[in-house]
């Protein structure tokens, strides 16, 4: 369950929390100053919920424009579509357009793994640098290669899980 809260920009009015988006929508408009006006523009701000959707929201820049649609889509995209979008938008600079962009059309390479280390050793056990015998392979300089990985790859930790990545 996500938690957020309608900040208003207004020193002279209280805020509100919602979890869906009746309930945002039944508040919003209902929301008055000291003085009886309505208040019109709010900061949307992530209380609580998974760390993903935290990320997830930071990188899309969620605000009062696009808060229902965010809310729509939270629960139609898996962990997967917004671990993307996360490293696609936050992290590789990717323009994303909520309403009408797919979050697998991203030219990212993915992997789940702990360190560019890791990935070097996955790497030559898939046979990306060539048919390696497994005796010559414990000869192998792992940390170089995950130095030169590093030239292209970068890491980051997505709601609790390590991921290698590199922008296409």
């Amino acid at each position: 369950m996500t938690i957020l809260y309608a900040q208003p920009y207004s020193l002279c009015a209280s805020g509100f929390y919602f979890e869906d988006i009746e309930t945002y929508k039944a508040k919003i408009g209902a929301v008055r100053d000291d003085y009886g006006e309505p208040v019109e523009e709010f900061e949307i701000q992530f209380i609580d919920g998974e760390a993903i959707d935290a990320q997830l929201f930071k990188a899309l820049s969620v605000h009062q424009g696009n808060i229902i649609t965010f809310m729509e889509k939270l629960e139609d995209w898996d962990d997967e579509e917004k671990t993307i979008l996360i490293i696609a938008i936050g992290e590789c600079g990717y323009d994303f357009d909520m309403e009408q962009d797919d979050p697998q059309a991203f030219d990212i390479d993915l992997y789940e793994v702990d360190s560019l280390k890791d990935l070097a050793y996955q790497f030559v056990d898939d046979g990306l640098f060539g048919d390696i015998p497994e005796r010559i392979a414990h000869y192998l300089d792992y940390d170089a290669i995950a130095y030169d990985l590093g030239m292209d790859y970068a890491e980051l930790s997505i709601g609790g899980a390590n991921y290698v990545y590199r922008c296409g």
